[in-house]
């Protein structure tokens, strides 16, 4: 099993910039990829961004050219570089992680709060 902790987030408006991590622990070896999801208030969690190993990604269209996705392997840790906010951004944002053999775990996730 895999131990995730988020952290990153805060207040900031629109326009700005944020750069949230995730911090692995537990059977990293098994992870392949690492990715970010969100949750707005009274919505359906959804894909934000994914890493895997070798490096390749890719980001959920409401993100592209303002989101960057990054991964450190040694460190364990996966980043979410987020510029341009806007306050449709806002949400919990959450760390997954995926292992060869299809099992997930997810973090505790950490709020992003962007106003106008």
């Amino acid at each position: 099993q895999v131990q995730l902790k988020e952290s990153g987030g805060g207040l900031v408006q629109a326009g700005g910039s944020l750069r949230l991590s995730c911090v692995a622990s537990g059977s990293i070896f098994s992870i392949n990829t690492m990715a970010w999801y969100r949750q707005a208030p009274g919505k359906l969690r959804e894909f934000v961004a994914r890493i895997i190993r070798g490096g390749s990604s890719n980001y959920a269209d409401s993100v592209k050219g303002r989101f960057t996705i990054s991964r450190d392997n040694a460190e364990n840790t996966a980043y979410l570089q987020m510029n341009s906010l806007k306050p449709e951004d806002t949400a919990v944002y959450f760390c997954q992680t995926r292992t060869s053999l299809g099992s997930t775990d997810w973090g505790q996730g950490t709020q992003v709060t962007v106003s106008s």
